[in-house]
């Protein structure tokens, strides 16, 4: 279940009536219990016909889901997010022990999220060793395109869900059986609200943001921005031939996130690629010295212990 749209596996019931919950203009949120009689479409006689703009991201749960209060908003999520990071949590640390590199992309839809995948695996193939999680409602389109690039490709079709999970992932790593020292990179559904929110087990996630969408758009959608530590900035091939400013989209972005990396990109000229495989590939050594150094310490207390049974 997302913490926004309630997808995925559950069902929530409410018994004895409804809740309706509103938030005030000065931010308060109430809950009212009503019977089934209940009409929905009411008025307060306190509240004015038109107040202003209408924003259901305000008090503790930062959602709306009709019938449902914030308290219980956010339990439902606190319940479902610990089970989540459990298993993202053991997915890391598979991922740590055997060196592996995990990268979580993410992005709307037509971001040129696969084409841009194809690009970098087709850059670094010859280098390292690859393996590829597709996310998608339906087909396997996306994971064929992978395929046909000689690399290994699982595809993961959610249904009605708008974004992988922890546990999905795992099953992922059991059937792909990903190399030690390799890349592993994850394609999420194309949504930039519910990804935010799910840890896969993924070193980094890493947003795609192409330049038909708008400069703003990281200040529309923040919790993706901000869980993010690498923005693309993608098809910048496209620039002459648009009214976007690069630079505009890129302070909104670090307005919602100042750490951000950003790598300006061309899936289709290649422009800006160089950079963002390079980066690949210092993360990458940088999970093999980890691992290096793993295995050398448990190899010294093992000497260490061998040590200290001969002496007694």
């Amino acid at each position: 279940m997302c913490t926004v749209c309630g997808c995925g596996e559950g069902e929530t019931r409410i018994e004895g009536g409804h809740e309706h919950t509103h938030v005030h203009a000065d931010g308060t949120v109430h809950t009212h219990a009503h019977g089934h009689g209940y009409k929905p479409a009411h008025r307060h006689d306190h509240e004015p016909a038109v107040s202003g703009d209408l924003d259901y991201g305000t008090g503790p749960a930062r959602a709306h889901v009709p019938g449902m209060s914030q308290s219980r908003m956010v339990q439902i999520e606190q319940d479902i997010l610990s089970k989540n990071n459990a298993y993202a949590t053991a997915n890391r640390r598979a991922f740590d022990e055997r060196g592996i590199f995990a990268l979580n992309l993410v992005s709307s839809p037509g971001s040129g999220k696969t084409t841009l995948l194809v690009k970098t695996i087709e850059l670094l193939k010859d280098k390292l060793t690859i393996s590829v999680v597709e996310g998608d409602q339906q087909t396997s389109n996306d994971a064929e395109r992978i395929r046909a690039t000689g690399v290994p490709a699982l595809q993961i079709n959610t249904g009605k869900g708008c974004h992988l999970d922890g546990h999905m992932v795992g099953h992922a790593m059991a059937r792909l059986q990903p190399a030690d020292e390799s890349l592993f990179l994850i394609e999420n559904v194309g949504n930039l609200v519910c990804p935010a929110a799910f840890d896969l087990g993924e070193h980094h996630k890493v947003a795609i943001l192409s330049v038909t969408e708008g400069e703003d758009k990281p200040l529309k959608y923040p919790d993706m921005f901000a869980a993010a530590d690498v923005m693309l900035l993608n098809k910048c091939d496209l620039l002459p031939y648009l009214e976007y400013d690069a630079d505009e989209a890129e302070a909104n972005a670090r307005r919602v996130n100042p750490n951000l990396t950003i790598f300006r990109v061309s899936a289709s000229s290649g422009d800006g690629l160089s950079a963002w495989v390079s980066w690949i590939q210092s993360g990458l050594e940088a999970q093999r010295a980890k691992r290096s150094e793993t295995v050398a310490a448990l190899k010294r207390r093992v000497t260490e212990l061998e040590r200290q049974l001969a002496v007694k």
